[in-house]
């Protein structure tokens, strides 16, 4: 395997891991919205949620 397959392949482990870590928040927001958590948690999760999104799309910009 050649070195640029190799940075290839994390870069597409970074996509990986960025995408699980995203549905996460969501899911994890979801259900504390569900269970009747403050407005608070809810924003902190939503702002994560972003910035995970703005990495997501730099790294698809950069060519993962």
């Amino acid at each position: 395997m050649s070195s640029a397959e190799v940075g290839l392949g994390d870069g597409f482990r970074e996509l990986d891991d960025l995408v699980l870590h995203l549905k996460g928040l969501v899911l994890v927001r979801r259900l504390r919205e569900r269970r009747g958590a403050d407005e608070g948690e809810l924003l902190m999760y939503g702002a994560e949620i972003d910035r995970v999104r703005g990495q997501l799309a730099r790294l698809a910009r950069n060519g993962a």
